[in-house]
């Protein structure tokens, strides 16, 4: 996100590709290879327009490294201590070109070397895990597919499963929350057998962690698809929505301002409904975002 807010982008590499309404039909059919369901989803929200590119491809167009992970005409590796992203795709649903270059930089050690977990267990068999892997960063960005330069705030995570996301949770929310002396990551999770998973942990510049005690979910509003989103803060306040970045049928990505710590935060907030991705009306609508290249 950009240090004026106007601008941020996200970019996600999946090997097998959890939203995936190709790789859901695959799997209902037997054992489906994940490799042949893989993106370099690409999501630009601008001070003037937004643009979307989701294109999934095959094994044959994905090239892996210990470095660096090729999907298609878009490549990530680590170089000289930063993520590079270099990226050309086509968005969906309107087709025009998104490319650019991103490089992230850490600006903190890794949690693992400050002492916290590597991974979480989202789920209670440890068959969905979380690892954040550069939570205090910064970006430069600088996009050609749009013309478009800016710098800011990062940040880095990785998920791994063993199954379907909708096989263990019925829905989560995730944020991360900025503030002036550094960043909280929380996870509210409902799971399939009835448990849930109230989880937040706080990273500071130095490198520190810390867990967080639970907080009760404060609202922030439905979406225009009437998705809950609530928001981790602290008790007696109320969270703002800033912008909406994407209100889709079952997955909401906002950005808010909120308190946390007695302190003021912006708030990058994630909701999804894996209900709501199950439904055969929203699979039937993924397509019409979710290209699927040759």
């Amino acid at each position: 996100m950009s240090d004026d807010r106007r601008s941020a982008i996200t970019i996600i590499a999946l090997l097998g590709s959890v939203f995936s309404p190709y790789y859901a039909r695959a799997r209902a059919r037997g054992a489906a290879d994940p490799l042949m369901h893989c993106s370099m989803n690409v999501a630009l929200y601008g001070p003037r327009a937004d643009r979307w590119a989701f294109t999934e491809r095959p094994r044959r167009a994905v090239l892996r490294s210990p470095r660096s992970l090729a999907i298609g005409p878009s490549l990530m590796e680590w170089s000289g201590g930063e993520l590079r992203v270099a990226f050309d795709e086509i968005t969906a649903p309107l087709p025009s070109r998104l490319s650019g270059a991103v490089r992230l930089r850490p600006a903190a050690p890794a949690p693992g070397a400050a002492g916290a977990p590597a991974e979480i267990a989202l789920d209670g068999r440890g068959r969905h895990r979380w690892a954040p892997v550069a939570p205090i960063a910064r970006a430069e960005v600088e996009l050609t597919h749009p013309s478009l330069r800016f710098t800011g705030s990062a940040y880095l995570d990785t998920n791994a499963g063993d199954e379907p996301l909708e096989r263990a949770f019925e829905r989560w929310t995730w944020s991360r929350a900025v503030g002036a002396d550094g960043i909280a990551l929380t996870y509210d999770v409902r799971r399939r057998d009835g448990t849930r998973l109230l989880f937040g942990r706080a990273f500071d510049a130095g490198g520190g962690a810390r867990d967080l005690p639970p907080l009760a979910p404060r609202p922030l509003g439905d979406t225009r698809w009437g998705l809950e989103r609530h928001i981790a803060a602290d008790p007696g306040s109320t969270p703002r929505l800033l912008r909406a970045y994407e209100d889709t049928p079952f997955y909401a990505r906002s950005l808010a301002s909120a308190t946390f710590g007695g302190a003021p935060a912006t708030v990058v907030h994630e909701a999804l409904s894996l209900d709501r991705f199950t439904s055969p009306w929203v699979q039937f609508l993924l397509p019409f975002r979710m290209r699927r290249a040759a």
